[in-house]
């Protein structure tokens, strides 16, 4: 296995991030599969091999259409080997949930909406281990009585994780951390759960998940199965994630244009958060070919008329090959 780090193409903005901090997740809900076959379910809709997660691991993990375009992106985990729980974003969990529910038929599976069983927040730096005893790897899971903490991908310095627990647990003890705050750590990690603005936008590469464990290209097949894998073994992938910083707001859908085709887009915004010292940063899937050509000025939102926007280097390695 080879990986490659992205050139750097512009410094990267710090901000002073608090050391530990807590902030509730409102905008996140819950989709709970519960059943003798919620496993095998799983392992026949989501890009990610949920028969071989164990249950001190959590995972991220893509549901695709049949071109292999992501309608959904979730963190998930098992509370026990009859029920697992999918983490996304509200906005599209009503709507992912009716498209899980046709693909059920005969399996001993119910899937709910269980956003109003659980509360979920963030948490920073010492925060976790004050509650998890020690720092958490990315990825790797800890319980504490029906409590559940999820350790994320680290950045700018800074440790996260998730939080769930039954609706009416009190939060944990933590000083306050502001949403923007989090929503900008999320981004700067480089990794984009989907919203709607971007419902079927990319297949899962196109925001890197194959580089940050969200596609096994071991397991058997799911939706879209053929086009991902033909992707990452052909060659044929021509759009990456990157991380860009502008001055004017950013989000979720919008264009992005580059000087050599002023006509054509050739990247979206995927995620976006104001940045804590003033601008905003995103995550964007662009054209390799114009990321690779990304010079000040050439990279613009919205219209090849529209603010400038430059690149900072990701956070993690790009995944060349299996």
């Amino acid at each position: 296995m080879h990986t490659t780090h992205p050139a750097e193409f512009a410094p990267t903005h710090t901000s002073e991030v608090p050391e530990s901090g807590i902030s509730e997740l409102q905008h996140l809900g819950i989709i709970r599969v519960a059943g003798t076959d919620a496993v095998h379910f799983l392992q026949g809709q989501l890009t990610q091999d949920i028969a071989l997660l164990g249950q001190s691991q959590a995972r991220l993990a893509a549901f695709c259409n049949a071109k292999g375009r992501m309608q959904a992106s979730f963190v998930v985990f098992k509370r026990s080997d009859e029920e697992v729980l999918l983490v996304c974003h509200r906005d599209i969990l009503a709507q992912t949930l009716k498209r899980l529910s046709m693909f059920v038929l005969r399996a001993k599976v119910r899937l709910t909406d269980a956003t109003g069983d659980f509360v979920l927040a963030g948490l920073t730096g010492n925060a976790i281990t004050s509650i998890a005893g020690s720092p958490l790897n990315t990825w790797s899971r800890a319980d504490f009585d029906a409590k559940t903490v999820i350790g994320l991908h680290p950045t700018c310095g800074t440790t996260r994780a998730l939080w769930c627990a039954p609706s009416g647990t009190a939060l944990p003890a933590a000083p306050s951390l502001d949403i923007g705050t989090w929503q900008w750590l999320a981004v700067r990690s480089g990794i984009a759960m989907i919203t709607l603005p971007v419902f079927e936008a990319f297949v899962p590469q196109m925001l890197n998940y194959e580089s940050v464990g969200g596609v096994s290209f071991k397991k058997g097949c799911y939706p879209g199965q053929e086009i991902v894998a033909r992707s990452q073994f052909r060659g044929t992938l021509k759009r990456r994630a990157y991380l860009a910083h502008g001055a004017e707001p950013m989000a979720a859908g919008q264009e992005i244009f580059h000087a050599g085709d002023r006509e054509q887009p050739c990247g979206l915004v995927a995620q976006a958060a104001a940045h804590p010292s003033g601008g905003f940063d995103a995550v964007v899937s662009l054209q390799t070919a114009a990321a690779g050509d990304a010079a000040d000025g050439k990279l613009t939102l919205g219209s090849a008329a529209g603010p400038a926007l430059s690149l900072l280097p990701l956070p993690y390695p790009l995944l060349e090959d299996i």
